[in-house]
C-alpha cells in the first residue's frame, strides 16, 4: 500500500527534525571558523536541543561548584563562552547578580542578552586572548567551552589572568574531551608552574539525555585576594 499524503508529510517533518540536530557533529569541529559557523546555525534551536531534550546538567553543576568556593554574592563573575545564556541563568539562580559574558558567536550573544542576567556581553575568540584587564573579575566559569574545535586548553591561562589572585575558576567539560588528555595535561602544567591550584574535581552528568558525562574542575588562582 502506498503511504497517504499525511504519512509523507510526517516523514518529511521527521527527516527535517533529524537533519536539524547539531549535537552529534559538535565533537567533529576542528577550527574556530567551523565552530563559529556551527553555533551561528545552531542558535535558534540550541536551548531546545541542549536544555530541553538532553537536559544539560553542567550549568547547574558549575554554579554549585562556584558556590562551594569563597566567592561571595557580590562577586563580579565572567561567564566564559556563555553561549545562549544557560550558564549565566544558572549563576543568577544561584544568587549572583554581577555577571558578564563573552562568546565567539554573535547569534548566541543575542540569545544571552534576552535572558537579562548579564551586565555586559562581549564578542571574543578566547583562543586569540581576552581584551580584558588583568584581575578584572572575582571569579570565572567556563561551561562546556573547552572541547574539540572550541577553546583550546592553553586559553585557560588567559581566563586565570583576568581573575583576581585567590579567585576561583570553574570549568565544566565533557568526557570526550577530558579523555583526549590535553586538558588534564594543561591543568597539571598550570599547577606545576604555580599559577593556580586545582581544589576540586567532580565527575557526573554532562548531557544525561545523550548519555554523556563530564567533569567539573575548580581552580583557585595563586596569590591572595583583596
Amino acid at each position: 500500500m502506498e503511504p497517504d499524503a499525511d504519512t509523507d508529510d510526517e516523514a518529511d517533518i521527521g527527516t527535517t527534525r533529524e537533519a536539524a540536530k547539531f549535537l552529534p557533529t559538535s565533537y567533529d569541529l576542528e577550527t574556530s571558523e567551523q565552530t563559529l559557523a556551527h553555533y551561528e546555525a545552531w542558535a535558534a534551536t540550541y536551548d531546545a536541543e541542549i536544555g530541553d531534550e538532553n537536559r544539560y546538567a553542567q550549568p547547574e553543576r558549575c554554579a554549585a561548584a562556584l558556590r562551594a568556593t569563597a566567592t561571595g554574592p557580590d562577586a563580579r563573575i565572567l561567564d566564559v563562552g556563555c553561549g545562549s545564556g544557560l550558564s549565566g541563568v544558572a549563576l543568577a539562580d544561584a544568587g549572583w547578580t554581577d555577571i558578564d559574558g563573552c562568546d565567539l558567536s554573535p547569534a548566541m550573544l543575542a540569545l544571552a542578552a534576552e535572558t537579562g542576567v548579564y551586565a555586559e556581553l562581549l564578542e571574543a575568540d578566547l583562543n586569540a586572548g581576552l581584551d580584558v584587564a588583568d584581575a578584572a573579575y572575582d571569579a570565572a566559569t567556563a561551561v562546556g567551552v573547552f572541547s574539540f574545535g572550541h577553546i583550546q586548553p592553553a586559553a585557560l591561562r588567559d581566563v586565570l589572568r583576568v581573575v583576581r589572585p585567590g579567585g576561583a575558576v570553574v570549568v565544566g567539560l565533557n568526557d570526550h574531551y577530558w579523555d583526549e588528555g590535553a586538558m588534564p595535561a594543561e591543568l597539571d602544567a598550570i599547577e606545576a608552574e604555580g599559577l593556580a591550584t586545582v581544589t576540586d574535581r567532580q565527575h557526573g552528568e554532562h548531557l544525561p539525555g545523550a548519555g554523556i558525562e563530564g567533569w567539573v574542575v575548580t581552580l583557585t588562582k595563586a596569590g591572595r585576594g583583596a
